[in-house]
């Protein structure tokens, strides 16, 4: 049964591995090894005292919040999604953007709109 956990905790760490910043992999590892310390100390002091399945199960939770934080660091998962509208201008066919916090637009590309 733990072997099966701790597969999961290691598909779970390797699955997080495609960015190319390294902040998810980064936080998932930790959190997977913070997560897994945690887990065999508090699975070695309540329950049956099986410390391996503990050392899994916390190895998951800690490696996929990890994975979320390096996720969210690098702008994904939800984190910092810009607060904008995207808007048409017909004339010259494109779209553009405003960006309130500096009160300019910017064409969809990022190039700025005069």
């Amino acid at each position: 049964m733990s072997r099966t956990w701790i597969a999961l905790a290691g598909a779970g760490v390797l699955a997080a591995a495609c960015t190319t910043t390294g902040n998810v992999e980064r936080n998932a590892a930790g959190g997977a090894a913070i997560g897994a310390l945690a887990g065999a100390v508090i699975g070695n002091n309540v329950g049956s005292g099986d410390a391996g399945t503990g050392a899994a199960i916390g190895a998951v939770v800690g490696g996929t919040a990890g994975a979320v934080k390096g996720c969210r660091e690098d702008g994904g998962c939800g984190a910092g999604a810009p607060h904008r509208r995207q808007y048409y201008d017909e004339r010259v066919g494109r779209y553009y953007y405003y960006d309130s916090g500096s009160g300019r637009y910017y064409w969809e590309d990022g190039s700025p709109r005069n």
